[in-house]
């Protein structure tokens, strides 16, 4: 029996389109069920891309894409937009080592018009995208489509202001999913959408205006009229000062309201927005029962769902993070904890519930959240932000200018550190150690196994000045943890094992391939633990005893660990020759950890190789290869 008629008909929106309306339900729901079983099989994130089918349908048949242009935000709602844009079949392979990714890319296909990750751009390029089309002469719509979470962050509102008065013709979408801060949609709302956005009511306000162009103070009362009534029957308010047209809000889900309006919509010139409620997990029980947990899922079994892992498996990292959270926070009562919208992906769950009146979650918000940090801390408040990687760039001005160039005592909980896998090169945390150890102040910690976290979290908290931490996405080598909070010398490593000519500096996640290769080469390792400040006196040993000094870190190469290596060598004019290993000057691609980390040679195999490799080259040019003896 074939379980998709209608989709199976369908590669691409060319076809979508010749479809008759009547029929566009029948594949949502074909599209639906296809979704639950692919993400199912591969892994994915689900809940945000079930919420947003009706949606993608209707655009797709309303719109010429890909001449005109759909501008998705974050990337979390695009799994329907891809299977409707000829990657069907490439679902199989979704975020695997050279199979799509699950963002919109532009090197993947001509409908993805913007590569995203990160939130809160789409408005941004969409206006970008309308005012080239305008100054190029060219007729083609504009939509950027972006999500309730999403408008929390502030770059979303600078597109706004700027899009209101810019005169180009664009359509945001606003795809609102939290129900709780939504009012009811029913037929009153579906009419008042069609009403506000059809040709005779927008006629009649134009003429209307030209009217009242004639009698200034009239214009006025009948503006306020306007907004008073509207503001009444639609939360529209504030997008029409800014300079938007409103509509809504409507039913995302009903086919028989979004795709009228947004035919209304595409015949609008300026700036348009549109309001639609939609439900994260729409169609799948389990999904809309509970949305965070099938926010993003490993592999299951739909007719099951996802069901609990098998106790006493090895803590995350984010987990360590979370029990020395609460664990502090009963030491000090100043402790207080912040995160710009990812309680559960930092571990932060059981200290929200614990201690809710220390606890913020300051939605996506990025540069807010670090100055939010700098105020607390200003007043005697100890800050801890629980910040992923990737996500600290954004608040990186803050970081340097109100946090770091005033001293003020923040901690930064840096998840995520490294490559972190399927989400690929908009979430790898391959910059942090470059752009951190150049920021006066700031101390950064790289621990190298659970308890060596936890004690170095210690370490950050009880500092007077900044600090980061920065630790791996998943677990650990699964050592025993100590539950006292115990903190470490500041600027300190440790030699980790004793051995000859060789000496490979390991900082953070790769201590544990770097004991690997020292067993086959018979190397000295010494754990580095911190970037910054760098164990100097480490160091200048290592080289009197060595002829070759290998650094290794999860980072990219260029202003890295490294990079504070070959600076203290360079001072003390150590002759010692050093190779810095890291993530080379290129975005990596998605796909498994350990593969990607094999592929740009950062596992067990890859250091043995480049050390050999760096030894022969040493031979060749007549350089001693033998233990130090000066």
């Amino acid at each position: 029996m074939n379980r998709y008629p209608l989709l199976d008909t369908i590669r691409n929106p060319v076809q979508l389109r010749k479809l008759d309306r009547r029929q566009l339900p029948q594949l949502a729901d074909e599209l639906r069920a296809f979704l639950v079983e692919s993400v199912a099989r591969t892994g994915g994130h689900l809940s945000s891309n079930l919420g947003t089918v009706e949606l993608t349908v209707a655009l797709h048949h309303v719109f010429d894409t890909p001449h005109d242009r759909l501008v998705w935000d974050v990337g979390h709602q695009t799994y329907a937009h891809k299977v409707l844009t000829d990657r069907r079949a490439g679902m199989a392979r979704l975020r695997m080592h050279g199979g799509i990714s699950g963002f919109p890319k532009r090197s993947e296909s001509p409908y993805d018009t913007f590569g995203v990750g990160h939130s809160s751009t789409s408005i941004s390029a969409a206006l970008g995208m309308a005012l080239a089309a305008k100054i190029k002469g060219e007729t083609r719509k504009v939509v950027a489509i972006i999500g309730d979470g999403a408008m929390s962050a502030g770059q979303a509102f600078e597109a706004l202001n700027n899009a209101g008065v810019a005169d180009a013709d664009m359509l945001v979408i606003l795809n609102d999913n939290d129900m709780s801060i939504s009012p009811a949609v029913g037929a009153l709302n579906r009419y008042l959408a069609r009403l506000f956005s059809g040709s005779s009511f927008n006629a009649a306000r134009k003429a209307g205006e030209k009217i009242l162009d004639f009698s200034p103070s009239l214009r006025e009362f009948a503006k306020r009229a306007e907004e008073h009534v509207k503001g009444m029957l639609t939360p529209g308010t504030l997008f029409e000062e800014m300079g938007f047209n409103y509509i809504g809000p409507i039913d995302g889900h009903d086919l028989e309201s979004l795709v009228p309006t947004l035919q209304n919509l595409k015949s609008l010139k300026g700036p348009q927005f549109l309001h639609v409620i939609t439900k994260k997990g729409q169609g799948y029980k389990l999904a809309e029962v509970d949305p965070i947990l099938y926010h993003g899922v490993s592999k299951f079994q739909p007719e099951i769902g996802i069901a609990g892992g098998p106790a006493g498996g090895k803590p995350t990292y984010t987990q360590i993070f979370g029990d020395w959270l609460c664990d502090m926070a009963a030491a000090d009562p100043k402790l207080v904890a912040i995160t710009p919208a990812m309680r559960e992906g930092s571990g932060m769950l059981r200290f929200s519930e614990r201690y809710p009146e220390r606890y913020y979650d300051v939605g996506i918000a990025e540069q807010h959240a670090v100055t939010f940090a700098a105020g607390l801390a200003c007043e005697g408040l100890r800050p801890v932000l629980a910040i992923y990687s990737t996500f600290l760039q954004r608040g990186y001005d803050q970081l340097i200018h109100d946090v770091a160039l005033q001293n003020l005592a923040v901690v930064f909980a840096l998840d995520r550190g490294g490559l972190v896998g399927a989400d690929g090169p908009t979430h790898h945390g391959a910059f942090d150690l470059s752009f951190l150890t150049s920021i006066p102040n700031l101390v950064v910690m790289t621990p190298s196994d659970e308890d060596e976290c936890r004690k170095m979290l210690t370490t950050a908290y009880r500092l007077s000045g900044p600090s980061a931490v920065r630790y791996p996405r998943g677990a650990g080598a699964g050592v025993a943890i100590d539950k006292r909070l115990l903190d470490l010398p500041v600027g300190r490593g440790e030699i980790r094992r004793r051995g000859r000519r060789v000496a490979l500096l390991a900082f953070g996640s790769m201590l544990t391939p770097a004991l690997a290769a020292a067993e086959e080469l018979d190397a000295t390792v010494a754990n580095m633990r911190f970037v910054k400040p760098i164990d100097r006196d480490l160091i200048r040993g290592l080289a009197a005893e060595h002829s070759l000094l290998i650094s290794v870190e999860e980072n990219a190469l260029i202003g890295g660990a490294g990079s504070e290596v070959a600076r203290v060598l360079e001072e003390i004019a150590s002759p010692t020759r050093l190779l810095r290993l890291g993530i080379p000057d290129r975005f990596i691609d998605h796909g498994d950890q350990a593969l990607l980390l094999a592929e740009i040679g950062l596992d067990r195999d890859g250091i043995v190789r480049a050390v050999r490799a760096s030894q022969e080259s040493m031979a060749d040019a007549g350089e001693a290869t033998g233990p130090r003896t000066e």
